[in-house]
């Protein structure tokens, strides 16, 4: 009787998780709408060392803060082979901004400089386990051109914006970890943002 109250209490609060991947576990295929209309997946990515997919949306401040900062990673890490996609899989019916108009309006607004993928049925962010917005998923190609979960988690530990000078960087620590042909350290970190919004079953 506790447990189920216990999943009662959970599923109120919107605390939804999904089992996802691990660190070491290939890399779930996507094949998602564009901004543009046109559709893209990881098999567009066979020439690139990696891949750092982010979840995130329009509405959430975390979301919002990390925008300047995810344009500036996609342009870094873009040349050393690791492009940057967004993903947006909130629920649009509980956040209108975070539709697929919105998406491209908001896209326009900021400029940005990587896909940014409308996940509208959310089976690609259970795929993944992503729960928060921002949620990164660095991946990484092995030896058999496959890829692999390499690093988990936040794009750095600066979440209150206090200084570019003092943050760490887990994800381009990852990539340059990745590039050097070794594991992240640290592989996972808790992603700090707003809650996916998911859909009512």
């Amino acid at each position: 009787m506790k447990k189920v109250f216990f999943v009662l209490v959970i599923m109120a609060l919107g605390m939804v998780a999904f089992a996802g991947v691990e660190v070491g576990d290939a890399a779930p295929d996507f094949k998602l709408k564009n901004i543009d209309g046109k559709t893209v997946g990881l098999s567009d990515y066979k020439d690139a060392k990696g891949v750092i997919v982010v979840f995130t949306c329009n509405h959430c401040p975390y979301a919002v803060l990390y925008e300047d900062r995810i344009i500036a990673l996609s342009k870094k890490m873009k040349g050393l082979g690791f492009p940057v996609v967004a993903i947006n899989p909130n629920d649009a019916s509980k956040y209108p901004d975070d539709s697929f108009d919105g998406m491209v309006k908001r896209a326009e607004e900021k400029g940005f400089n990587f896909p940014y993928l409308h996940d509208e049925s959310q089976a690609i962010a259970k795929a993944y386990g992503a729960s928060k917005t921002p949620h990164v998923f660095l991946l990484a190609k092995g030896k058999d051109n496959k890829f692999s979960v390499a690093y988990i988690g936040a794009i750095d530990n600066d979440t209150e914006n206090v200084s570019a000078d003092t943050r760490t960087n887990y994800v381009e620590d990852a990539v340059t970890a990745v590039s050097a042909g070794k594991s992240p350290d640290p592989s996972t970190t808790k992603a700090i943002g707003c809650t996916i919004k998911w859909k009512k079953d």
